[in-house]
């Protein structure tokens, strides 16, 4: 598929996102290429009158400097109790609604943003539906610096082959907004994620893993149908 068709599709599936959000809503706001489109579109409502009053929690630096650039405003999870909607995209979504996150570093974040919404909506392009978890993704796992050692055997111990993530222009791993590095795990098969990921989390020097089981509520997925962009939700 042509760079300009998935272009197109994630654009289609942010705008329906974006739709559904309503004036005075709390609004949790991902991480990557297609949430980018989706704050885009808000700040574009936002500007056209046809919103008002929404507040954003960013779940990245990416995503806090997108909602400045498109004037949406900030709040912290200092200031509010709950979220009302979090719309993020996912690197890979099983036929359960579980996903993998963290293609961006951000899956902390991001778990801790979208868990606390009462709506926690996906936004994929077609490419990221799979029929496992673990299928053609690794397993992002947010490592403290001082345990990366450590937390690389427990991982091969448990059946995964982790390598740290480089950075990409930047010599050197990949340093997330905490602060921490990333090692992305590749599983042979992943039986159960929702003991996975409990299991991931239980290691030492573990922040948080991108295994998001029973977290979404509502996936929308882009596609091309007819030499069109279409957006359905996922049953």
């Amino acid at each position: 598929m042509s760079e300009d068709a998935i272009k197109q599709m994630k654009q289609a599936v942010a705008k329906a996102a974006a739709d559904r959000v309503q004036s005075g809503m709390i609004v949790g706001l991902g991480t990557g290429s297609t949430t980018a489109f989706v704050i885009q579109f808000l700040g574009d409502r936002l500007r056209k009158g046809e919103l008002s009053h929404i507040s954003g929690v960013p779940t990245s630096f990416q995503a806090s400097v997108l909602a400045k650039k498109y004037g949406i405003p900030l709040v912290t999870l200092d200031d509010v109790e709950k979220l009302d909607i979090a719309i993020d995209g996912a690197d890979e979504v099983d036929p359960a609604k579980n996903l993998i996150k963290g293609g961006g570093a951000a899956h902390t974040r991001e778990k801790i943003v979208d868990s606390l919404a009462d709506q926690f909506l996906v936004v994929v392009d077609s490419s990221k539906l799979v029929p496992k978890l673990g299928a053609t993704f690794p397993v992002p796992v947010e490592v403290l610096p001082f345990a990366v050692a450590p937390v690389t055997r427990a991982l091969k111990a448990l059946g995964g082959q982790p390598e740290l993530r480089m950075g990409v222009k930047k010599d050197g791993p990949v340093v997330t907004d905490q602060g921490n590095l990333v090692l992305d795990v590749k599983f042979a098969d992943i039986p159960n994620p929702a003991e996975l990921e409990q299991t991931i989390n239980n290691i030492p020097g573990v922040v948080e893993n991108g295994l998001f089981i029973n977290v979404a509520d509502v996936i929308l997925v882009g596609e091309i149908v007819d030499g069109q962009p279409h957006v359905r939700e996922m049953a």
